[in-house]
């Protein structure tokens, strides 16, 4: 079915959600195909909730934004790599997130990954279509809309083009990858795997733990994925989410996002915009890093807001830790104590992403309950 059968489908006097997730799922042709086919208000699949929509949290008016951190002149001094660290730090319990600058990645290939990964979303159908899939697992390299499209109340108003070297232990076919991308996106992945390890290294220093310790765990050059994101301008915005609310289920993310915007952390109980920097990268701390370091370091909830401009594009890179390893993770010894006893049981990556992929994308930040000890009904 194509994207004209999706909207022919708002018609129909019941609303018949799976109907009408079906046929956009078989057209494979994600979002963008239904602003090709000419649509003027958004199908019944991505409009919110009303109830969600009242209740939602007002957005900040005021002029306030993450922390901005200058890795400039950071080299191997440990006084620099100390006051970064601490800002690391506090900048993780104020927002879970932080734009770095000076950070050694090249302008020009920042500018080529974003201006590529559009090239890709909006090549021919028929090339795109040869990515296409919902079999998550059998693929390293795949384009597809909406990981939780079967289980989510509202759907996304997003493609993605998914590379995962979780499973792989971090290898790739380049064959796999789309030709119209695939140099810039290897050499991203060179300079962002660099960059994830110095940061985790300095997040582990500020936390009076061993330089390799975080790296070493999420074993950022064997685990990673990349979520090349599409948004195309929406002609109802108010209506649906580019990326509904949520924690991320990583070490820590890296994203690179173009000047259009949209994303958004939740501060104080308000949606704060994260504005773009030119030059800058954003981010933030995840899931298995709250675990794994007790609450010292906090995840975030963060959405994207859907626009009346675009296309929006913005590229994820998450450090995940292996899948496929049988180490069983929890809270470090060395952040443990009397005062500060283990919040959350022990856990391997594979149980963690099982959760991920198992749920909306909405729930998952909730879902850290599921990990925590008293869940288990264990008072050790």
């Amino acid at each position: 079915m194509d994207a004209q059968n999706v909207i022919s489908s708002e018609t129909r006097s019941s609303y018949d959600r799976i109907y009408e997730i079906k046929a956009f799922d078989e057209g494979k042709l994600g979002v963008k195909g239904l602003i090709d086919a000419g649509i003027q208000k958004i199908p019944s699949m991505f409009v919110r909730p009303l109830e969600d929509r009242v209740k939602d949290f007002d957005t900040c008016s005021e002029n306030i934004s993450v922390p901005i951190i200058n890795f400039a002149d950071l080299g191997e001094k440990n006084d620099r790599i100390a006051e970064i660290s601490k800002e690391i730090i506090m900048a993780s319990n104020e927002w879970g997130f932080f734009q770095v600058i000076n950070h050694g990645i090249p302008n020009e290939l920042l500018e080529k990954m974003i201006k590529r990964t559009q090239m890709f979303h909006e090549q021919d159908a028929e090339s795109k279509k040869k990515f296409y899939t919902r079999d998550f697992h059998s693929k390293s390299v795949y384009f597809t809309s909406n990981h939780d499209l079967y289980k989510s109340k509202a759907a996304s108003w997003k493609d993605i083009l998914y590379i995962n070297a979780r499973n792989t232990d971090g290898e790739i076919d380049h064959e796999e990858l789309p030709p119209v991308c695939k140099d810039v996106i290897l050499e991203y992945i060179d300079r962002i795997l660099m960059l994830g390890d110095r940061i985790l290294m300095i997040i582990s220093f500020g936390l009076g733990l061993e330089p390799d310790c975080l790296g070493n765990m999420a074993k950022g050059t064997k685990s990673w994925a990349i979520a090349n994101n599409y948004y195309p301008a929406c002609p109802q915005p108010g209506l649906t989410l580019g990326t509904a609310a949520h924690v991320d289920t990583s070490f820590i993310t890296i994203l690179l996002q173009d000047n259009i915007g949209g994303l958004q952390v939740l501060h104080d109980n308000k949606w704060v915009n994260i504005e773009p920097v030119t030059g800058g990268l954003i981010v933030n701390f995840g899931s298995i890093l709250q675990m794994i370091t007790n609450d010292i370091i906090k995840g975030a909830c963060h959405r994207v807001i859907a626009k009346s401009v675009g296309p929006r594009i913005s590229i994820a890179f998450f450090f995940s830790g292996v899948m496929t390893s049988e180490k069983i993770h929890g809270p470090i010894k060395e952040l443990i104590s009397k005062e500060k006893t283990p919040i959350y049981r022990k856990f391997s990556i594979e149980e963690v992403m099982k959760n991920l992929f198992s749920n909306s994308l909405d729930v998952v930040g909730a879902n850290l309950d599921y990990f925590k000890i008293h869940h288990m009904g264990d008072d050790k």
